[in-house]
C-alpha cells in the first residue's frame, strides 16, 4: 500500500536491536559451520582457509589463528569501511573465534558425512556472512575486502568471496589428500552461491 508523501522504496534503517541480533545470529551460523568443516577436515577460504591450516598442523584451536589472522584486515576496514562497520566486524570475528573454540564442549557429531557437512556447513557460513553483511559487518579477511570491493568497484561481494576461497582451497592440494579438497571446494562454493545471489548491489534496502 503506498501511503501520499512517503517514499516507498527508502531504506528502512536497521536499529541497535536489529544490529545486535544479526550479531550474534551470524556469528553463531558463521561458527557451527566452521564447526562443521573442522569435524570433516574440511578447509574453506581466506583467512578462515589459512587458520584451518594452521590448527591441522599445530592442534591448537581454530579459533585463535582464526582471530589473530583477521585483525591486520581491520585496518582497511577502519579506513575505507569506517568505525561502525569495524567494531561491528570485530565483534563478530571475536564471537565466531570464542563459539569454535568452545564448540567441542557443546557441540558433537556422532555422524557427520564430509560431503553433507562441505553442503549444509557452506550454505550455514553463507547465510550468516549474508546476516551480518546486510547489517553492515562481516567475519574479517576476505570478507572485509569483498564488502569493500563491491561498495567501491561495485563488484559482487559473492564473486570475489567465491574466487579467493577456490583459490586458496585449490592451493591446499599441496598438503590435503585430493578427495578432501574437493569436498572443500564443494563447501567453498557453496557460501559463495548464497553471497553471489543474494547479497547484490540494489536487491536489499536495509541500511
Amino acid at each position: 500500500m503506498l501511503v501520499l508523501g512517503m517514499d516507498s522504496t527508502a531504506p528502512a534503517a536497521h536499529s541497535w536491536f536489529d544490529d545486535i541480533h544479526a550479531l550474534i545470529a551470524g556469528s553463531l551460523f558463521v561458527a557451527l559451520g566452521m564447526t562443521m568443516f573442522g569435524h570433516a577436515g574440511l578447509l574453506t577460504g581466506g583467512v578462515a582457509g589459512v587458520a584451518f591450516l594452521a590448527s591441522y598442523a599445530s592442534g591448537l584451536p581454530f579459533g585463535l589463528f582464526f582471530f589473530l589472522l583477521s585483525l591486520p584486515f581491520f585496518v582497511l576496514s577502519w579506513y575505507r569501511l569506517g568505525p561502525a562497520f569495524t567494531f561491528k566486524s570485530f565483534g563478530a570475528v571475536a564471537l565466531v573465534s570464542v563459539c569454535t573454540t568452545l564448540a567441542p564442549k557443546v557441540v558433537r557429531f556422532e555422524l557427520l558425512n564430509p560431503w553433507v557437512a562441505s553442503v549444509l556447513g557452506g550454505f550455514l557460513i553463507g547465510f550468516g556472512l549474508l546476516a551480518l553483511l546486510r547489517h553492515q559487518a562481516s567475519v574479517g579477511g576476505v570478507n572485509i575486502l569483498a564488502q569493500w570491493l563491491q561498495q567501491a568497484r561495485g563488484y559482487s561481494a559473492g564473486k570475489v568471496q567465491m574466487s579467493v576461497d577456490l583459490v586458496v582451497v585449490l592451493a591446499a592440494l599441496w598438503v590435503l589428500p585430493p578427495l578432501q579438497v574437493a569436498q572443500s571446494v564443494v563447501g567453498a562454493v557453496a557460501i559463495g552461491a548464497i553471497l553471489a545471489l543474494n547479497h547484490k548491489p540494489g536487491r536489499y534496502l536495509g541500511v
